[in-house]
């Protein structure tokens, strides 16, 4: 899983950071409101923790245009402002959820997979659609029990689509997370790594966007 981490403190990002690592996610880390804006704008994220407090901005006004731009991102609040109408504020500006510092690390990460699981069916291990089962720990994929022998941007792009069911990703996040610099230059890549992706798991799976990108519906035939 892919995580957005905006905290400007040094001791509880970097504590955070490791935290998060440790347990398989893939965490990108900055501590100023235009870095994370930027990053946003760059990248797809599957998850994003995002502190108030920031020393170019607040990190609400973050949360509104994220809101406006990219409904389905869950995003966790982490903040020092306890108050009642602070958390209200929060939640009733789109957050997923509220935890306030100081906290224990183990109860950040229990929230984090209880989003994941919430958003996207995932409990931090296995993903399972329409007779796909990826398992993370282990990168292997099933195709109504029988294993998928995938490279590994196939199973990056299948995890994405999969993490995002029903969502569509766009041609430019799976190109630039799921393939290496060499083969996302070529203009054709990605296209050659969707016909084999589809070939591996069958047709009807992976449905394509004209001019957008791709989609996994969580139904046969959804729309």
């Amino acid at each position: 899983m892919k995580i957005l981490l905006i905290e400007d403190d040094m001791d509880l990002g970097n504590g955070i950071r490791i935290a998060l690592a440790d347990q398989g996610m893939d965490v990108t880390w900055v501590r100023q409101l235009a870095d994370a804006q930027r990053q946003v704008e760059q990248r797809g994220f599957d998850l994003l923790l995002l502190d108030l407090g920031l020393p170019d901005g607040d990190g609400m006004s973050l949360l509104a245009a994220l809101r406006r731009e990219r409904e389905g991102v869950p995003i966790l609040i982490l903040s020092a402002r306890d108050a009642l109408s602070d958390r209200l504020q929060g939640l009733d500006k789109g957050a997923d959820d509220y935890l306030v510092k100081p906290f224990e690390l183990a109860e950040l990460l229990s929230r984090v997979r209880a989003l994941a699981r919430r958003s996207y069916g995932f409990d931090g291990e296995t993903l399972e659609l329409r007779g796909i089962v990826l398992h993370a720990p282990t990168r292997r994929v099933t195709v109504n029990g029988r294993a998928a022998d995938l490279t590994g941007s196939e199973y990056e792009l299948l995890r994405m689509l999969m993490m995002r069911a029903d969502r569509v990703v766009t041609r430019r996040a799976l190109e630039e997370q799921a393939l290496p610099g060499a083969q996302a230059n070529a203009s054709n890549s990605l296209d050659v790594h969707m016909a084999n992706l589809r070939r591996k798991l069958g047709e009807g799976l992976v449905r394509t966007v004209r001019g957008v990108g791709y989609v996994i519906d969580q139904r046969e035939g959804g729309r």
